[in-house]
């Protein structure tokens, strides 16, 4: 292959236009293209390949699969083929049958550089370390480069990671690796910094820091350059896991004095101090204070060192750095922490914020900067302390629409004003104002808000306006109005002002966030699906802000954008599995070493979210939900899904909650704020919740399975067949779901958790329970128990069964027309000229829709049963000349279950077609809302369209499906 370099290949020319078809997606050409080709030259393995890519991409994954294994099972050695055949492995996800290629080849070219390689990347595609070690070496040994070397190693580091057995780890891989790098320090044949990073990362987790504080301090050490202070962050790393605090002390207080902004090496100054206090530590008699230098170790040392940094600010020309400032209120703030009396020394907090206010007061990151020391205030001095930053705001007055306001005359008054008003809420002094305070300071944001649009007036499409928090903050004001007074119309107005900051700045996700979660709340879920796909979340934040849009869609009865919202998660977490393998293969090329658990771990936090296992669990109920039995039977939807009921892939021991619950700006007090028992609580809430939906899920694939042979005469070939299993693993599931009901109900009423506005949405948990529908459901599925039981027994012998079934049916009717009660009332009304929304009714009502669908899928299952057993009855009866043709119980109950059943839905769609006409008789056009400019009210009209349009596409879409499963029903005769 060599000696012909420079010569085209004949077949390159050849496949050149199969090539281009395949890129340009004109996949059917080139499968035509592949044939005309095979024609000519059969043996032209390459083309059969990529008539199979061909084949797959359209579907026909059979074909495409047979194609390449007739290929490589010759085992070919060109070039193309190999890559054609690792293509297309990569698209029918089966990355392992790429090593088989690549272990053929090698064995037939053993000293092809470029095939070792090969098969080396396909090992890190699977994570086969141990072949990866080896595969290494033997690429070592061919030629002697030492990434090749490194491969190796690092393969045994992530032996010792992915190891079951720390012990294993400790004693055998990892002291491995450290003899194999020690080799080739010994031989001075390191070169390159990623072989010093992977020599420290070994070192580290063998916890030999003595050892590892040699290496980076030594000629090894001058290797590591592509980050600033690479060696003084991991020295100062080692420093604390070794407890040396005088070192630690030492190099943080040289490298404050090199750089004072330099923020991540404050919190080691100020911990080492302590921790040599505690000690008592004194320096020696004579000679240095430790290896690094002179050592801090008192109180009086750190606050002089500090002060000193400040006065180099102050006294300089140029922006003072913040860096020296914030460390004088930390230092307070620990001192305070420890009870000592010399947090005096640094001065009074209240005066040292208002002098660090008048510094950086115009800087946005002043109030972030500000807030987390704002708990170093009394209460009695809140007032004092805002009415002294705001003497320290230049406002010029002016007259205003509203009232008399003073407006500052530049961006940097303008900044300063709003980080007075942030610190304001900060401090809990919007919350104390009564109702109509709280009115004046939302005309005085929105005159704020509306005086600084002027400055941004030259603005890009995508940058933001100067004064937007100005805007963000009177939502916020609005919706404390509506969680406190329960005047909904304080919610429109929220609604209102956010759609007018959004027109002036589009690229606000602040807004579009707040937006998202008031419509939301509000039961409108249509204007949500624009307003989140154009935040154009990317890659991690599928997971971590993706409940935001899964959690409403289906509950909110917009079915299709249900399924939408969940495809999109899905198909990020899908794409995460190859994805991670290809970061780590380039992580392996280019000797990024401390990535590869990274991406690992990556790989292993996506695998185990509870966002993941949610979308998954949610899109497959849903599918149910809509299409089986009416495009699909349930078996064969559940069989389309490869849905088993005996196997359960969630994580829950290992599950981890990724949901960004911080999302949204927030300036709310600490005692308003989420706590960590929040967040427990949330958690153990949607784990609750999402265990129901699993099983649920579970308990239908059970019910799709059921075997139907009339078994009646010999029950134990039934349990030959599986049937008798398959009846007993139902009856665990759904004593386990019962279980799981019966406990979620009662810690649902020992606490009913409060979460504040901006913190996690609650789940459907609460409103699932108290409309009943959890509990019907458990109950028709109990019933297809019994009636596995009727197929057994038969007609004749059990009779007090089928009383039983009968009743079980009478009782799902009463549960249904129980939760259909609730459903009632109008879901939107005018009243006293006000819009209000009632939002329980509809996610109600798409339960009743969801326990239709399993009580019908039940009823199926009952009819299938009951066919068989009744028309041998008759043959009996025809025999026997019998004159007595009463029906036996059973199959008169089941008669009135479906015409109840009928007449339910009948009610429901009447229910529906009543709401619609009363939604769209709403005549929004006509409402005054008064105190508002006409702007105002153009915006809050507005939004208020989008909710009556979002309740109407709700209405329709269940109005839809309902009359899909009317037509199923009258299938069920037997």
């Amino acid at each position: 292959m060599a000696a012909r370099g420079h010569v085209q290949d004949p077949n390159d020319r050849r496949l050149r236009p199969i090539y281009d078809y395949l890129d340009n997606g004109n996949n059917k050409m080139a499968i035509q293209q592949a044939d005309k080709l095979l024609k000519k030259h059969k043996d032209l393995h390459c083309a059969k390949v990529l008539k199979a890519i061909g084949l797959q991409r359209t579907g026909k994954q059979d074909e495409a699969f047979t194609l390449a294994q007739e290929v490589a099972t010759l085992e070919p050695t060109d070039d193309n083929s190999l890559q054609a055949l690792t293509i297309l492995y990569r698209e029918m996800h089966r990355p392992e049958l790429v090593t088989k290629l690549y272990e053929a080849a090698v064995k037939k070219v053993p000293l092809s550089e470029e095939y070792h390689s090969h098969l080396f990347m396909a090992y890190a595609r699977v994570g086969e370390y141990k072949k990866m070690q080896q595969a290494g070496m033997a690429l070592y040994k061919i030629v002697p480069k030492n990434p090749y070397y490194f491969w190796s190693v690092m393969s045994l580091v992530m032996q010792a990671i992915s190891a079951q057995d720390e012990k294993l780890s400790q004693t055998m891989f990892l002291p491995l690796a450290e003899r194999m790098v020690e080799k080739m320090v010994k031989e001075e044949k390191i070169e390159a910094e990623a072989e010093v990073q992977l020599y420290f990362m070994i070192l580290e987790r063998l916890g030999k820091c003595v050892e590892a504080l040699d290496v980076i301090r030594g000629p090894l050490g001058e290797k590591l350059t592509s980050e600033l202070q690479s060696r003084e962050t991991k020295c100062m790393k080692l420093y604390q896991r070794l407890q040396r605090w005088p070192e630690c002390n030492a190099l943080a207080h040289k490298l404050l004095l090199k750089n004072p902004d330099d923020w991540q090496f404050y919190p080691s100054y100020f911990d080492s101090l302590f921790h040599l206090m505690d000690q008592s530590w004194s320096p020696p008699d004579d000679g240095e204070h430790c290896s690094e230098g002179p050592v801090h170790h008192t109180v009086a040392d750190v606050v002089r060192f500090v002060e000193e940094r400040i006065k180099g600010e102050d006294g300089k020309e140029s922006r003072s750095l913040r860096g020296p400032y914030l460390a004088r209120l930390e230092l307070i703030h620990r001192l305070r922490g420890r009870g000592s009396p010399d947090q005096s020394l640094l001065g009074d907090p209240l005066e040292l914020m208002v002098q660090f206010f008048g510094r950086f007061g115009d800087k946005p990151c002043c109030i972030t900067d500000l807030k987390i020391y704002l708990h170093l205030l009394p209460p009695e001095q809140h007032v004092q302390f805002i009415n002294r930053l705001s003497e320290a705001v230049p406002l010029t007055e002016r007259q205003d629409d509203g009232g008399v306001f003073s407006f500052p005359a530049d961006t940097r008054a303008l900044q300063r004003h709003l980080c007075v008003c942030q610190l304001s809420r900060a401090l809990g002094l919007h919350r104390s104002l009564d109702v109509d305070g709280k009115l004046r300071l939302i005309s005085e944001l929105k005159a704020h808000y509306r005086h600084g649009l002027k400055f941004g007036k030259n603005a890009l499409k995508t940058e933001l306006q100067f004064s937007d928090m100005y805007c963000l903050m009177a939502a916020h004001v609005y919706i404390d109005l509506w969680t406190e007074t329960g005047d909904e119309d304080m919610a429109w107005q929220s609604l209102g002002v956010l759609q007018e900051g959004l027109s002036h700045s589009q690229s606000n996700a602040q807004f579009k966030l707040l937006l998202l979660l008031l419509y939301c709340r509000l039961g409108a879920f249509e204007p949500v699906v624009d307003l989140y796909s154009s935040l154009d979340a990317k890659h991690v934040q599928h997971d971590t802000i993706g409940f935001l849009l899964t959690r409403y869609a289906e509950s909110l009865g917009h079915f299709a954008a249900a399924s939408q919202s969940c495809n999109f998660s899905l198909r990020f977490f899908h794409s995460n599995q190859k994805d991670t393998s290809e970061y780590i293969i380039q992580a392996y090329k280019y000797g990024a070493f401390e990535k590869i658990p990274e991406f690992i771990a990556l790989r292993n936090r996506l695998n185990q979210s509870l966002h993941f296992a949610q979308v998954r669990t949610e899109r497959m109920l849903l599918d149910l939900f809509l299409e089986a039995d009416i495009v699909l039977s349930l078996e064969e939807s559940v069989k389309a899904m490869s849905l088993s009921a005996e196997e359960d892939d969630i994580p829950w021991d290992s599950m981890r909650d990724n949901r960004d619950l911080t999302v949204f700006t927030s300036w709310e007090p600490k005692d308003r704020q989420l706590s960590d028992e929040h967040r427990r609580q949330s958690l153990e809430e949607e784990t609750t919740w999402l265990r129901i939906r699993s099983l649920t899920l579970r308990l239908l694939a059970s019910l799709a399975t059921l075997g139907h042979a009339p078994s009646q005469q010999n029950s134990e070939v039934s349990n030959e067949n599986g049937v008798g299993d398959k009846t007993s693993s139902l009856s665990g599931l759904l004593s386990q779901l019962n279980q799981t009901l019966q406990t979620a109900a009662q810690t649902d009423t020992e606490r009913r958790t409060q979460y504040p506005f901006l913190g996690p949405p609650s789940t459907r948990l609460a409103s699932a329970l108290s409309s009943g529908s959890c509990q019907c459901q458990a109950a028709a599925l109990q019933l297809s128990v019994h009636l596995q039981e009727l197929e057994t027994a038969g007609l004749d012998e059990s009779s007090e069964l089928q009383t039983q079934i009968c009743n079980g049916f009478k009782s799902l009717v009463v549960q249904l027309q129980e939760i259909l009660n609730k459903c009632k009332g109008d879901l939107l009304e005018m009243k006293e000229n006000k819009l209000k929304t009632r939002p329980s009714l509809l996610e109600n009502l798409i339960f009743f829709v969801e326990t239709v669908s399993v009580v019908l899928w039940t009823a199926g299952h009952c009819a299938k049963i009951l066919r068989p057993l009744k028309s041998s009855l008759q043959k009996k009866k025809k025999k026997k000349k019998d004159v007595n043709t009463a029906l036996p119980v059973v199959v008169c109950g089941f008669q009135e279950l479906t015409g109840s059943l009928q007449d339910l839905l009948s009610q429901t769609l009447e229910h529906i077609r009543g709401q619609e006409s009363n939604v769209t008789a709403l005549k929004l056009a006509a409402l005054t809302l008064e105190g508002h400019t006409e702007e105002e009210a153009s915006f809050t009209k507005a939004a208020m369209d989008k909710v009556q349009s979002s309740y109407l596409r709700s209405l329709q879409e269940v109005g839809d499906l309902l009359r899909k499963r009317v037509e199923t029903l009258k299938n069920l005769k037997i």
